[in-house]
């Protein structure tokens, strides 16, 4: 091969793509097409390992746009495939790369780099090299959470980057504890939100109080219940503050938090009781049917839907199932401990979401989903539906559809009497 700098041109629109582009076609069975021509995979393999590799090199460039572009095609690769033995092989090169953009990088850089941790970490899963990454990294991302010379988006990311690493890796109940308890001192600051005197610092710091709390809240999960039973009498009497926050985000964060945590309180004692149930169930009625008209739709709408859930979970303890869909396999979440876990990953794989589903390893013991099912091309063949027949299905919904509201909305229709 030639030097690393041989992998140009290299630029900060086209980078990702360039990586992507060996990754999409790959990336899901659903792609398969039946009159595709066949494509050599092994040869598409190495030419994808040969690119990474040159951008792994080009993470040490002089260049900050370049190694930010780096960055960036090396998150494409990792979120849409499964790249172990690759990744296995390179562990320290590559975490030697991130430790040094966090450290030295500007704030764009810390970002990019602080995602490619999380990602590095999915791609290893537990074990004891995943561990080794995490000592490393584990001390320098604190630092920079609890810089408050650093910018807030790298704080935010580094914390984020903190607690996915965290519950991936670690076995450690003292680095858990230690792990909350660095997340605990970010968010609680935001309780002390109304008595804050200078307003606009704290709206400047509550997307670091809401990746704090997420963070935070995706471990509690992994908790044992003696120390999940100390969290909740700790903050549960404190989360409702948060519900008032200007931020949408935050409301929907300590909302959803909310949820959880009653839902953990009551797994743990049958006859967990709340004092202030009817002020909190006031605050949560009034979220889910909020009107303000200097809202905008969409924020209202969002909000609405949202705490319709949290207040149908702290009231009656109910859950609406979601599914989701991943190649021929359904995963149904059912309780708010595995839609936080969910929501977490989503967020840093994106797109990949359902390819790591299939394939990951880590993620299918996350989520119980036993060993990767494995479909050869004959198989996604036949599960294949024709277009034709996915239109016949459409048009058959849709007059169904059409039919059931029109009675609805029949004015001939009986309504009633009225006196």
């Amino acid at each position: 091969g030639g030097q690393p700098r041989n992998v140009q041109p290299f630029s900060d629109e086209d980078a990702s793509i360039e990586t992507m582009s060996h990754c999409s076609g790959f990336s899901d069975p659903a792609s398969f097409t039946e009159d595709g021509p066949e494509v050599d995979e092994e040869a598409t393999q190495e030419d994808l390992e040969y690119k990474l590799k040159g951008f792994i090199d080009l993470t040490l460039d002089k260049s900050a746009k370049t190694r930010q572009a780096a960055l960036e095609s090396l998150k494409s690769a990792f979120s849409s495939k499964i790249l172990y033995e690759f990744v296995m092989e390179r562990r320290m090169t590559l975490t030697d790369s991130i430790e040094r953009c966090i450290k030295k990088g500007k704030s764009d850089e810390q970002c990019a780099a602080a995602g490619l941790a999380c990602l590095l970490c999915v791609q290893m899963g537990s074990g004891i090299e995943s561990e080794e990454i995490f000592k490393t990294l584990g001390p320098v991302l604190k630092k920079i959470i609890c810089d408050g010379t650093a910018s807030i988006q790298a704080r935010q990311a580094c914390a984020t980057c903190l607690g996915i690493c965290c519950f991936i890796v670690t076995d450690d109940i003292t680095e858990l504890y230690s792990t909350m308890e660095c997340l605990e001192n970010i968010f609680t600051k935001a309780y002390q939100r109304d008595r804050d005197t200078n307003g606009v610092s704290s709206t400047h710091n509550t997307v670091l109080h809401i990746s704090a709390l997420l963070a935070w809240t995706l471990l509690l999960t992994i908790c044992p219940m003696n120390e999940v039973k100390k969290k909740i009498e700790m903050h549960l009497h404190k989360l409702p503050s948060l519900l008032s926050c200007d931020d949408l985000n935050m409301r929907i964060a300590a909302g959803e938090t909310l949820a959880l945590l009653f839902e953990l309180a009551r797994e743990t004692d049958a006859d967990f009781f709340y004092e202030d149930m009817d002020l909190l169930t006031e605050k949560l009625r009034a979220l889910a049917t909020d009107g303000n008209k200097h809202r905008a739709k969409v924020d209202k709408r969002k909000q609405r839907s949202v705490f319709r859930d949290v207040l149908r979970a702290v009231e009656e303890r109910d859950f609406p199932t979601e599914m989701v869909k991943f190649g021929p396999e359904r995963m149904y979440i059912d309780c708010w401990v595995k839609k936080q876990t969910y929501d977490t990953f989503k967020e840093i794989l994106g797109s990949g979401m359902q390819y790591h589903l299939q394939s990951n390893d880590f993620l299918r013991n996350v989520f119980e989903l036993g060993p990767p099912v494995m479909l050869d091309a004959a198989t996604l063949k036949t599960m294949k539906i024709s277009r034709f027949e996915r239109h016949l299905y459409n048009s058959a919904a849709f007059k169904a559809r059409t039919k059931a509201r029109s009675k609805c909305r029949d004015k001939r229709a009986d309504v009633g009497e009225f006196f």
